[in-house]
């Protein structure tokens, strides 16, 4: 790790220290050769004053052993029909993981306990159907789950509820994680699954708002992969009820955890439950931040190069947008308050945040600040991107003489023979 890596964890330590995370384990993660170094993330999280509830599934495990006895199963990820041969397998095979966990956890010398905190009563009759085994969430033991956690203990959570005759029901480890997660009042859910994060349509989504991922549910479900679409319904359920941040990351690929907590660019997808972004006026800290957001499109000549003094003299132009407190992007806006005009300049956006949306809503976020200045004329020279600026922002090409004198000038002897683009203000 080098020493910039760990600045960068630094900073989110306020935030989370003391908190609780809810970290769901697919059954095929705790398979897989990567494990060890998962368990040996969640010990980084605990030094760092952070409480984690472990909750696992068990399914692949249940698919596999049902392979290895010649027996079908009725069900595997705990919300069909669990007949009682399947009962059987997924206690066996759910003893299994909880095993290796705790296991693991020992040996990194933190404590655990599999406590019986879920109360679940039968799920009955739906449609017609008979789901025997399967049961349906009642509540969750929170006061005992916050005593384990105020003594430091991590509880470790199999896919089972229990009712007051001591009856054992089969329950969906999605739903066990959003619950505890509900009672423990968890910042985060962390789903760690056998997948990179949750696509749509062919594509990663990185960053969500719960109520465009509920739309996409409703409207189209078959445009997320079916193995998918749990996680995606219990994520919309956990941000609706009181869960801020549900994440959904790789849990083969090595320090993908810690990579999504303590960056804001993150390795999988975050589906939030309210606006988590801001547009603000940059500050005189700020400087060293826009420099380096900046140097990459500088280097590919998609900005004119700025120095530290350059910055720090127009600093009261400058936005920057932030990320759970981190910035993503900047933009400047030069106002010529004679001519009414207002100059829209060092638009970046952070690599890792393109394609999200963003640059629109600073462009929107300026349009707004212009008008409340006076401004009547918007212009932006690209090299570039003038297409966007097209498409997007509803601009125009324009010409020199559209510039304000001043501008002109140094617009001219800077020979980059950007086009000018030119948007009237209503």
């Amino acid at each position: 790790m080098k020493p910039t890596d760990l600045r960068g964890i630094l900073q989110y330590i306020p935030l989370f220290r003391g908190k609780t995370f809810v970290i769901a384990l697919d059954g095929a993660v705790v398979a897989d050769d990567n494990f060890g170094n998962l368990l040996k993330d969640l010990a980084v999280l605990r030094s760092l004053g952070i409480n984690i509830v472990v909750v696992h599934g068990a399914g692949a495990q249940i698919e596999e052993l049902a392979r290895q006895r010649g027996v079908t199963p009725s069900d595997l990820d705990g919300s069909g029909v669990t007949d009682a041969a399947t009962l059987e397998l997924a206690l066996a095979a759910a003893h299994t993981v909880t095993h290796r966990i705790m296991e693991g956890l020992a040996a990194l010398d933190l404590r655990a306990v599999t406590p019986n905190a879920i109360v679940a009563h039968p799920l009955g009759i739906l449609r017609g159907v008979d789901h025997q085994h399967t049961g349906k969430i009642e509540r969750v033991d929170a006061p005992l789950l916050q005593t384990l956690l105020e003594r430091g203990i991590a509880p470790v959570l199999p896919p089972f509820g229990f009712d007051g005759e001591g009856r054992t029901f089969r329950v969906n480890s999605d739903a066990v994680a959003v619950a505890v997660a509900r009672a423990v009042a968890a910042t985060k859910i962390l789903f760690v699954t056998p997948y990179e994060g949750l696509m749509h349509r062919n594509q990663m989504l990185r960053q969500v708002l719960v109520t465009d991922l509920e739309r996409i549910l409703r409207e189209e479900p078959e445009s997320i992969p079916a193995a998918a679409r749990s996680k995606a319904r219990h994520a919309v359920e956990a941000c609706l009820t009181g869960v801020a941040r549900v994440h959904l990351i790789d849990g083969r690929a090595d320090e993908a955890l810690l990579s999504e907590i303590f960056s804001n660019e993150g390795v999988g997808t975050l589906v939030y439950a309210s606006e988590y972004r801001e547009i603000r006026p940059a500050r005189r800290r700020d400087i060293s931040e826009i420099l380096k957001l900046i140097r990459p499109a500088i280097a590919k000549e998609e900005l004119v190069p700025r120095t530290r003094a350059q910055i720090e003299r127009q600093l009261g132009d400058f936005y920057l947008y932030e990320i759970d407190g981190n910035p993503v992007a900047c933009v400047a806006l030069h106002v010529d308050e004679p001519s009414a005009t207002a100059e829209i300049a060092c638009l970046c956006v952070k690599p890792a945040h393109e394609n999200q949306g963003i640059g629109r809503r600073l462009l929107r976020f300026l349009e707004e600040t212009a008008r409340h200045r006076g401004v009547r004329r918007l212009l932006a020279l690209s090299t570039q991107a003038f297409a966007w600026f097209e498409q997007k922002g509803g601009f125009r090409e324009g010409a020199e003489d559209d510039l304000p004198p001043a501008r002109r000038e140094s617009y001219r002897q800077s020979r980059r023979r950007s086009r000018i683009m030119v948007k009237e203000l209503k």
